[in-house]
């Protein structure tokens, strides 16, 4: 390691939960400023920094999801949006109503809980099965069986055969690559008195949050998504604990002992096997409940929501914290979400509305033309247009460096004791022990 990254990471203060607001509060500022510039109201930048944290929410969680696996047990699954959509379709199809409008795929009608719940213990299931053959399998292979199950588990889902189907004389369906409808977004209980029909009326709590927030400018939609956006931020912190809980218990020395070497935690008489089923089943469990978190809010899903590139997005946030650091997991997330998958968007915008580029070219061949007359503008123009491409680029670029330079991630410095409380000695014990001498 460099020793200009030896001294950062020495700067990095110890305090995890002041990293993580520190890292926050700077994604607030540059994006502030940002909105600032594009001449955003109030209501702009308020949904702005909720997009941010929002994004920021969600790669915390499944990364902090897949830290569990791969960073504590160094088991290599690929295949996390297979298991979000797992859980996000089994939710949506135990709450889909019985007998639904039109066009709408049928459910069979069970509370929003008892979907949550249905679609935590499917995802953790298939989880199992995924795990039960790979057993045998290290690194690079367990890695192709889980991006091959992923893409089954996405392509059953977008099969017409799975549309509509019937079970027991229960009707129920995926709807095919149109999707299946979700609940309604559970905060909206909050402030209408029919969460499905805000026209219906405001609930007490409502009628006085709205009024108060539109006096600062700040309209309904803006105050439910922020009050959803809250929500995930509170799971976050519960995941986290859980995680952390469960690293510094004896099972969770037991996978760091496995990612080191699982030769010798075996001849210890640990049961490998039984210790990675496990881990696989709740790290998928978690990843089906942050699926179902994710796409909560929105009232349809469908199987393009599950690509393999978000599992990638999952493990650039992770790499970028660093593997093994639950806190890293979420620092990760929040630099991902907010300087690679959001940063890139307010840039184009600003350099368009700041810089008359012109049209931009058509393809890549004429945008190189001009630099032969040392005209940049086109090229410029015509990257911008394609931001989803140049997101992309920097992801890669940004990965590269990481993997060159600081393969552990921002926090990969930490070192972690087999002991789940400190053995530091008391330097006053210490004293007294000599004095006693």
């Amino acid at each position: 390691m460099s020793s200009a990254t030896e001294r950062f990471a020495a700067r990095l203060p110890d305090n995890d939960a002041v990293l993580i607001l520190g890292v926050l509060f700077g994604l607030y500022v540059g994006f502030t400023v940002l909105g600032m510039a594009l001449g955003l109201d109030i209501a702009g930048l308020a949904s702005t920094l909720q997009r941010v944290t929002f994004f920021a929410a969600v790669y915390a969680l499944l990364a902090l999801a897949l830290n569990l696996q791969w960073g504590y047990a160094g088991l290599l699954n690929i295949g996390v949006a297979g298991f979000m959509a797992v859980g996000v379709y089994t939710m949506a199809m135990l709450t889909a109503p019985v007998s639904p409008a039109a066009g709408g795929v049928p459910g069979l009608g069970l509370p929003l809980w008892a979907g949550v719940i249905g679609g935590m213990v499917a995802s953790a299931l298939v989880g199992a099965l995924a795990a039960l053959p790979a057993l045998r399998l290290k690194a690079d292979y367990l890695a192709i069986v889980t991006l091959g199950l992923s893409e089954i588990i996405r392509l059953t889902y977008n099969s017409t055969t799975f549309q509509t189907f019937s079970i027991g004389g229960l009707e129920m369906g995926t709807g095919a690559s149109q999707g299946i409808q979700t609940p309604t977004n559970p905060v909206m209980a909050l402030y209408y008195t029919t969460p499905s029909s805000p026209a219906a009326g405001k609930t007490a709590l409502g009628e006085g949050v709205f009024g108060f927030f539109g006096t600062l400018g700040l309209g309904e939609p803006v105050v439910v998504d922020w009050t959803y956006t809250i929500v995930l931020v509170v799971f976050v912190g519960l995941f986290y604990l859980l995680l952390t809980r469960v690293g510094n218990s004896p099972f969770g020395r037991v996978l760091k002992a496995i990612r080191e070497d699982e030769l010798v935690a075996s001849s210890l008489g640990k049961n490998t096997n039984r210790f990675k089923i496990k881990t696989f089943m709740l790290g998928c469990a978690l990843m089906g409940l942050g699926g179902i978190l994710w796409q909560g809010s929105q009232a349809l899903v469908n199987p393009a929501l599950f690509l393999p590139i978000i599992t990638f997005y999952i493990f650039i946030a992770l790499i970028i914290g660093g593997s093994g650091s639950n806190t890293g997991s979420v620092i990760g997330g929040a630099l991902f979400a907010g300087l690679l998958f959001e940063g890139p968007t307010f840039v184009r915008r600003l350099v368009q509305q700041t810089v008359d580029l012109g049209s931009a070219p058509n393809t890549i061949t004429d945008a190189l033309a001009a630099l032969g007359s040392l005209d940049f503008g086109p090229l410029l123009a015509y990257t911008l247009a394609d931001i989803a491409s140049l997101r992309f680029v920097l992801v890669g670029v940004v990965l590269v460096y990481l993997v060159q330079n600081r393969p552990e991630g921002l926090l990969g410095h930490r070192t972690e004791t087999a002991a789940a409380v400190s053995l530091a000695r008391d330097g006053r014990a210490g004293d007294r022990e000599a004095t006693d001498e």
